[in-house]
């Protein structure tokens, strides 16, 4: 995650003194009890980096670098909650980079977080104090499995035509950003409408995480008979009801849930309707039924002929506020699997819209481009 702001002043200084403890995540022997939150007394480090131009040399305190990114590379012991830096530009902007240990809490938790450092940093209150019990969504004991979950479900790579190689698996990717307009979001939607189901008018995500899906598996040539499954994350905040998560809880919350079709049947229409099935599906009871079956077998969600969708659409970046006012960009700099698309909000003196970010091999992504376009233009 990365925000760039123009500011003035000694932006490392002012983040790194917002920030009193350095917090660590320690293992526990398996199952006997949740991730421990450790936290220390020193201050957390921050790493200041400066580029000037005609000079991008980076200089920082990280052991492996990869196309100019840096990575830690002591994961195998206590591992850090956030590591952050701050990159400072002659304009007077800078980027400030995050990696948050997922573990410790999802997209909402995050934001929630970054904007609690801005007000901390500003000196105001927070707004939404932070609700740290995470016990609240331990599994119950035993285990209460009630729902099949499919979102755990391998599907053979082989099964029903097509190849890993076919799919890309063994090919570099291109990545490529494209932006959906308001109106071709409202062209988006007429799509549902081509089977005429007589449905209620689909969400924005519902229609764009159809058309993706559809036009994604079309792109990469699978068998007509072969299975193609979409992942995506529900935000569970609004969904638990017996009981309610408290206002401001900080953790995770979000479930996966999924669908899955035969390529061969997979028309933009009978995608948003399968999207909008696996989103209902996820109820407080779905939900608990998803956290004991993870508890009984710490299974994976298999990425199998999969395209896992993260939307970062709704989350408040603009908020984030560290004196400065608003960031001038954000987003991911790096999507962390290739099976995974994103979904990120374009900025209002932008238009509006839907910014949609994948990877894809270069025939395929020609393809995509080409049914993208079509909608677009």
């Amino acid at each position: 995650m990365a925000f760039r702001l123009r500011i003035s002043g000694n932006a490392a200084h002012s983040i790194q003194m917002s920030q009193p403890t350095l917090a660590l995540l320690a293992h526990t022997p398996e199952r006997e009890e949740m991730t421990k939150l450790t936290m220390g007394q020193e201050a957390a480090a921050a790493v200041e980096l400066g580029v000037k131009r005609g000079a991008p040399t980076l200089v920082a305190p990280a052991a492996e670098t990869k196309g100019g990114l840096y990575y830690l590379s002591n994961l195998d012991q206590n591992i850090a909650v956030i590591v952050q830096t701050v990159t400072k530009f002659k304009c007077g902007g800078f980027v400030l980079g995050l990696a948050i240990n997922h573990c410790m809490f999802d997209g909402v938790g995050a934001m929630q977080f970054v904007n609690s450092w801005g007000e901390t940093a500003r000196g105001v209150p927070l707004s939404v104090p932070p609700a740290l019990d995470r016990a609240v969504l331990r599994a119950r004991d035993p285990p209460q499995v009630a729902f099949p979950h499919h979102e755990f479900a391998q599907i053979d790579d082989g099964d029903g035509g097509g190849s890993p190689a076919q799919d890309g698996a063994e090919q570099p990717l291109l990545h490529r950003s494209f932006r959906f307009t308001p109106e071709s979001i409202v062209r988006v939607k007429a799509l549902a409408a081509g089977d005429g189901d007589g449905g209620r008018a689909p969400t924005t995500f519902e229609a764009l995480a159809g058309f993706v899906w559809s036009a994604r598996t079309a792109a990469l040539g699978m068998g007509r008979a072969r299975r193609s499954k979409l992942l995506f994350a529900v935000d569970g905040r609004p969904r638990f009801t017996a009981p309610p998560l408290p206002a401001g809880y900080f953790g995770n919350a979000i479930v996966l849930t999924s669908a899955a079709c035969a390529a061969g049947e997979l028309s933009p229409a009978r995608a948003v309707r399968l999207v909008r099935g696996a989103a209902e599906a996820v109820t407080d009871a779905y939900m608990r039924s998803a956290v004991d079956y993870f508890e009984a077998t710490r299974a994976r969600p298999s990425l199998a002929s999969t395209l896992l969708i993260t939307a970062w659409s709704r989350l408040p970046f603009r908020a984030a506020d560290f004196g400065w006012g608003p960031p001038a960009a954000y987003g991911p700099a790096a999507l962390p699997e290739r099976e995974v698309a994103l979904f990120l909000s374009c900025a209002a003196r932008e238009g509006g819209g839907v910014r949609v970010l994948l990877g894809l091999p270069a025939a395929a992504m020609a393809e995509f481009e080409r049914l993208v376009d079509e909608v677009i233009f």
